[in-house]
Parts: structure tokens; sequence; C-alpha cells
């Protein structure tokens, strides 16, 4: 992830420059020349294809919008440049670059040299396939065309010696989106992906890629456009400056204005505040909370007789964005976030122009050589509460709402990580309509936005950083 972010910063520094139609073919070359070896690949032109798919990506296209392999950088950067409207309707939001995909062998357990071959031989009785076999020196081996992955080996050597391998973004997929096609090659099927973004960083090799809009918002500042930065509430975690200089290096990179979302989280408390108090009058066993587009998602395509208990409120993105809108004439909205499904929500939402990740952000700040500690502090003219702004943590939604109902008996549940085990729970609560609280808020990263899977800082990181910065509101 960070070599892909320092390639973005860099295509960034040469857009600013009026250098990236001269200067984009030679890239690969440059960033792997005749004398230097591969990193991890079989050679430096893998290497060079890679960076090439890299680049379209980062320019806004796809694998599937390669029309010959003949075409080269500075053909995709014009078209970039020159793009007007951007195709929100391919359902591309996430897409695996077949190029980079090193096809992970799916052998789940394999014998390490730690075999002792020992007389017991647990991992041969308690395998029910009779896929165990011993070489002459009485090792341990097994045979794949006959194993079924049960683990039963792998838990029962004495030794440890059975390891389980698994495909790094097969395994981080908690709903089993993806899957190899006849090549090998990973895909991820749209009608199952939730968007959770969790195989973006599982994924050894950089494979997998979320729809960068980068360009076409920078474009459009270039173009003297009305573009306002709609900020999420997990900023406050990200980039460990004060949130006011943060602010200015968004006015420095061209924006126009900046809102923060947690303006629109405050309608988004209010209203999911008076649909639980409706929805517990009419007799509903619990509702669960909206705002985490993932989890809309796992509903819809996973769990439809949950649907019935999930919040019809907006999140706080779109009351933002409609807020915006309606204000700022003729605007062009960008929200900014640390959450790969929030682009498939904003895809969706006729107000919300754009979707940038903070690791975009920062990639754009450092390609266009902006010191945030020398930026002047900006303060956007709506103001939001605590409550708001603790949208972003784990538990920050239902205390929000158990605030403005005031009741302090109320009892909720938090959901926090969409792992096997909690969409487990979750399809529990849906099929018996019973569950220990009213309310339920369900988050897909573990702590909640701030850990999102494309925010800048790690999770303990993040979680210090905004404890610090919300205490000041």
């Amino acid at each position: 992830m960070i070599v892909r972010y320092k390639l973005l910063s860099r295509l960034v520094s040469m857009w600013k420059r009026d250098e990236l139609l001269d200067k984009i073919d030679s890239m690969p070359i440059e960033m792997y020349p005749r004398n230097q070896k591969p990193k991890g690949r079989c050679c430096i032109h893998k290497e060079r294809a890679v960076v090439k798919y890299k680049t379209m990506a980062m320019l806004g296209f796809t694998m599937n919008d390669e029309k010959s392999e003949m075409d080269n950088l500075s053909y995709y950067a014009k078209k970039m440049l020159e793009r007007k409207n951007v195709d929100r309707t391919d359902g591309a939001i996430l897409h695996v670059m077949d190029e980079a995909c090193s096809s992970c062998v799916k052998i789940n357990y394999e014998v390490s040299n730690l075999c002792r071959g020992c007389v017991a031989r647990p991992c041969y009785t308690n395998c029910p396939k009779d896929a165990i076999f011993y070489d002459k020196e009485g090792k341990a081996h097994i045979d794949h065309d006959k194993c079924i992955s049960c683990g039963k080996c792998h838990q029962v050597c004495p030794y440890h010696a059975i390891i389980y391998m698994p495909v790094p973004c097969e395994e981080a997929c908690p709903v089993k989106a993806i899957s190899k096609d006849e090549f090998g090659i990973e895909h991820i099927d749209p009608e199952k992906c939730i968007y959770c973004g969790k195989c973006l960083n599982a994924c050894p090799f950089g494979a997998i890629f979320d729809k960068c809009e980068v360009f076409d918002v920078l474009n459009r500042i270039r173009d003297n456009k009305k573009v306002i930065a709609m900020v999420a509430p997990s900023v406050l975690a990200q980039f460990g400056k004060p949130i006011a200089q943060v602010y200015g290096a968004l006015k420095a990179i061209g924006f126009s204005d900046i809102v923060e979302v947690a303006y629109g989280a405050e309608e988004t408390i209010r209203r999911e505040a008076e649909e639980l108090l409706e929805k517990i009058e009419e007799g509903q066993p619990f509702m669960t909370t909206s705002c985490c587009p993932a989890y809309v998602n796992l509903a819809k395509k996973h769990i439809p007789e949950i649907v019935k208990y999930v919040s019809s409120t907006g999140s706080p993105m779109h009351y933002t964005a409609k807020y915006v809108k309606e204000n700022y004439e003729e605007c062009v909205t960008v929200f900014i976030s640390p959450c790969a499904s929030k682009k498939a929500e904003g895809t969706n939402d006729e107000n919300v122009d754009f979707v940038l990740t903070f690791r975009e952000l920062d990639a754009v700040i450092q390609g266009m050589r902006i010191d945030i500690e020398s930026c002047i502090p900006y303060t956007p003219e709506k103001h939001a509460s605590h409550d708001a702004h603790n949208f972003a943590k784990t538990t920050g939604v239902f205390t929000a709402v158990k605030n403005h109902i005031g009741k302090e008996e109320l009892e909720g549940v938090v959901i926090a990580d969409l792992n096997k085990k909690n969409i487990a729970l979750l399809k529990a609560y849906a099929k018996t309509a019973k569950c220990p609280g009213k309310l339920v808020e369900v988050m897909s990263c573990p702590g909640g936005c701030i850990t999102g899977p494309c925010s800048c800082s790690n999770a303990g990181e993040a979680t210090r950083r905004f404890e610090a910065e919300i205490k000041k509101i």
C-alpha cells in the first residue's frame, strides 16, 4: 500500500507540473531500470507491467478499460485529462489487477520440516479422507487430491508441524466474494461484495484496487469549479496535526470550502433517535444502525431477513451532501473518508459527485509538496457537537442516539468488525427476532471508522489521536 500511494504521489506531482503526458511512459522504466533486481516478481519486465496497470488504476481505469496492450500510459493519461464524466454504473468499486495477482496456490494445509515422524501418528488417524501418507523416513505428507481442508491434522499435531496457509484475500473476505478463475486469478463478485475493503490490505502483492477519482477531482479544481470537501469525522485520527491546519492543507490543494460531515451526523442522530422510539412503540424487537454502507450491503446481499430491522435513516454523508448542494450554487461535492464502501454509497447518492480516501488525500498532499504544519489554519463555518464527531469511533452512534433520547436505561449492542463470527450473530438476531438490546450499532471495522481500510494510521495510533482531538471539541 505504501508503494501504491508513493506512485499516486508521483503522478500528482507530474500532473501539477503539467508533465504527465511527457513523462508518464518512462516512469515504469525509471522505477525498474535494466540493472535493478525485481522485488518479489520474476523479472523487471513483470515489475514494469505491474507499474503500468497500477498507474492505470490511479488514473481511474480498470483492466477492463484496456482495449490493446500496445496502448501506452500517455494514451490513458490523455483520456483522463479529457474525461468530463465518470462512469459510475460499472460497479468497479473494488477490482483485481490480474498482472499483480500472484495466483496464490490454494493449498490450505501443508506439513513442514518440523514433522518428527512420531509413532502415534494422530494426523493419520484423525484424517477422514486418508489424505495423510508417510515417506521412507517416516515423515508425514498430505495428498492434496484427497484433502478436503478440514484442518483436523493441523489441530491434533503435537509438534505443530502442520501449518495453515490461507489465500490472504479469500481469507479476509467475510462473505466469500473472492474466488479464482480458470487461470488461477482472483476475481471479486460484485453480487456478493459488500465493499468492506478488508481484501485491500490483505493482499501482500497489492493486486486489489479501489475506484480512484483523484484526478477527476483535481481536474475540476484546475478548471476553477467550486469544489467542496466534505470531511468525515475520522479525520481527527489521521494526520497527527491540528485539525485546523489539515483543513488549511485542503484549502492549499484548491478546495473552495470544507464542510465537516459531523454536521450531517447531527441530522442522523435526530432522525435515528426518532425512528428508534417509533419502532419500540410499534413493538419491533430491535433496530440496527444504517451509517455503515458495508453493513447495509451485507444486509441486502447476505442477510435479507435482517433488512426490516435496519434503520431507514440516511448516513451523515448523505445529509451533509444534501446540505452542500442546497447551499453552494453549482458546486462539486467530494466526500473524504477512510472507507472503501463509501465509494459504493457515493455512487448511489445523487448529491455526492466524488469520493476520496484519506490515503489518496495524503498522496495528493505529498505530491503537491504541501507542508501541513506550514498551512494557514482554517475553521469551517458550521460546527457540530462532540457526539456527532464521535460517530467515527465504536459505540459513537449508539451513545449519540442514547444521549439524544435521554434514556440512561436504553440497552444496546455494539458489533465492531464484520467478520464471520459477527455475521453469524446478526443472522441469529434476524432469524429469532431476539436481541439483548434495542439498538444494534454495526461497524465494518474493529475500531469504527477511525480504523477504516483506507486510513492513514494504524489502529493504536488512530485511537490515541482521535481521543486526544475529540477532547478539544
